[in-house]
């Protein structure tokens, strides 16, 4: 299995209000591989908020696959037809992928 995390830096005040945007029920539930997705806010941060959307598969090609389909090109349309003006308003300061393997697992016992 792999987590792929997009670490997104936003204006203060905006991590809360774009984390359910990120869990909202769809058809990404449907794909095949697709585990779960799930979004932290990093705590104790005084110029920005940082969010961490953590997206779990269960293999590489399987995320690939996600990405190259249209339920991807759809969900991310509005970011690249936004104008330098539009661009420049948003919340979003910048974000960084971060793709790792998931090598060891503990669950709860009860």
């Amino acid at each position: 299995m792999i987590v792929v995390t997009n670490k997104i830096k936003m204006k203060k005040g905006f991590a809360e209000k774009m984390a359910p945007r990120f869990t909202k029920p769809g058809p990404l539930q449907e794909m095949k591989g697709f585990k779960k997705v799930e979004v932290t806010i990093t705590q104790n941060l005084v110029d920005y908020d940082e969010m961490n959307v953590n997206m779990y598969w269960e293999s590489h090609e399987d995320f690939q696959a996600w990405k190259d389909s249209d339920l991807f090109k759809e969900a991310h349309k509005d970011s690249k037809s936004k104008s330098e003006e539009e661009k420049s308003n948003s919340p979003i300061l910048g974000s960084e992928i971060i793709m790792a393997e998931v090598a060891s697992v503990l669950e709860s016992t009860s």
